[in-house]
């Protein structure tokens, strides 16, 4: 190695690879990647990109596929609607996620950070190809940037911060549609502004938010800002299968002359791999935080191998153990348990969903009502039932006392007929024969009837005297 290379090796984990030693901004300029893994990672962002704006307009029976409105406590997955009462569910579903999350970071390392994660999707498949195709080439972009300020830089600027903030409006909208649902958007759209200043205020922070991320943030969301990155060294085992450089075929590093004799690595330091990082750093220098397991400098070596008559995959998918002992991967017993966990977890998750009901129905004593004595010797307490109707249809509902006599009548209606999507307060009477209330207090059992089918059986108190 040169001395700098020496210093290199000795000084790159003390600051992050898009940091100066002086503590300034080191702007990264990656080379536009290409090759077989750049491919598939371009055909699964499309696809991502196609599935985010696409699924807003996507309705069945009349529901949005998915919608996810924070500020009325409504949710709908799958068309299927979830209310604040079926939070355990998404608790379940948190839980679940973080497992697979780990599961998937313990085996396949920070696979996710570089081919689903929204941060990289939009970055390296929607703005910096705007930014390649403005600006051009990174060379051409270094230029522009350090160059004076020239009727072409303004115009170049101007075209591409504008189309940047396009796309951050469109994603701040379609987000928006995620959030009320896309006809609510397209209503507000038609409205007057001022009918909506506080969603539009919203809109326009968010708009220049997701602007500021991927036009001047940009790579110091996965080297600084996530926390994803600093767990994953937690997570890291060495059967973590991880994008590596195979220091064993690659060392020492020297450059390739044709025709002679190679007694140095298969590594020629083309640095190729450093220049194509959309994070700068080089992956050379060992397992590192920022590396988001794009795939780009493994393209990009295996294209210079090929080139050269090498054999490839001097930099691929591999765990630490393979690459310094030969040990192919397997599934250790870290693995096992949380692969166990997280299938208990989706098990009991399916039955949550499989078996949640479509109507909630809460009954209790009306407060500081005591019980009545009616003629006939009956006893009478007032009940108040309140009935959550998870449906966007109306449901008549009848209310029958199960294992005993008794008369139920309703306040202020002749029938139940529950509105759809809302919370349904339902007042009545409820008439027992003296003789069945044993003690001061009595537990009953109300069922739920949508004509024939019972929905639901409630357990409820009911006072009566003593006797």
């Amino acid at each position: 190695m040169t001395d700098e290379e020496l210093l290199h090796a000795e000084t790159y984990r003390d600051r992050v690879s898009t940091v100066t030693d002086t503590g300034k901004r080191k702007w990264v300029y990656a080379l536009k990647p290409s090759g077989k893994w750049f491919n598939y990672r371009r055909a699964l962002a499309y696809a991502y990109l196609t599935v985010f704006f696409v699924l807003p307009f996507i309705k069945v029976n009349g529901m949005p596929f998915m919608m996810i409105n924070l500020p009325a406590g409504k949710f709908i997955l799958f068309s299927k609607i979830f209310w604040p009462q079926d939070f355990f569910i998404f608790a379940i579903a948190m839980i679940t996620f973080i497992i697979f999350i780990v599961l998937f970071t313990v085996v396949f390392g920070r696979l996710f950070c570089g081919w689903v994660c929204p941060q990289t999707v939009f970055m390296e498949f929607v703005f910096r190809p705007i930014e390649w195709l403005v600006e051009g080439t990174p060379t051409q972009q270094k230029k522009l940037n350090d160059g004076s300020t020239t009727g072409e830089k303004i115009i170049k600027k101007t075209i591409k911060h504008f189309l940047y903030l396009f796309m951050s409006f469109l994603i701040a909208n379609t987000f928006l549609a995620y959030i009320l649902g896309m006809d609510e958007v397209v209503k507000m759209i038609k409205e007057p502004i001022a009918n909506n200043l506080g969603l539009l205020t919203g809109l326009i922070f968010f708009t220049l938010l997701f602007y500021g991320v991927f036009a001047f943030v940009r790579d110091l969301i996965c080297t600084t800002v996530c926390p994803y990155g600093r767990l994953q060294g937690v997570m890291f085992d060495k059967d973590t299968m991880q994008i590596s450089y195979d220091y064993k075929r690659g060392e020492p590093r020297g450059k390739f002359k044709k025709g002679e004799t190679r007694s140095d690595g298969d590594c020629i330091n083309c640095h190729k791999c450093v220049q194509v990082c959309p994070t700068g750093i080089d992956i050379r220098d060992g397992l590192q935080m920022e590396c988001v397991g794009c795939t780009a400098c493994v393209d990009e070596c295996n294209d210079v191998m090929e080139t050269l008559h090498f054999e490839k995959g001097l930099i691929r998918y591999a765990s630490e153990n393979e690459i310094s002992t030969g040990r192919k991967f397997h599934f250790n017993n870290r693995m096992k348990a949380y692969s166990i966990l997280l299938g208990i977890l989706l098990v009991f998750m399916s039955i949550l969903i499989g078996t949640r009901k479509t109507v909630d129905t809460y009954i209790s004593r009306v407060n500081g009502q005591l019980y009545q004595e009616m003629p006939g010797g009956n006893i009478s307490n007032l009940f108040e039932a309140k009935i959550i109707n998870k449906t966007k249809e109306e449901i008549p509902l009848t209310l029958k006392l199960e294992d005993m006599d008794g008369t139920i009548r309703l306040v202020g209606a002749d029938q139940i007929r529950l509105k759809c999507e809302s919370i349904n307060i339902i007042t009545f009477f409820l008439e027992v024969p003296h003789e069945l209330l044993k003690k001061r207090s009595s537990t009953i059992r109300i069922g739920i009837y949508r004509g024939n089918e019972k929905i639901e059986t409630v357990k409820t108190k009911m006072l009566g005297p003593f006797i």
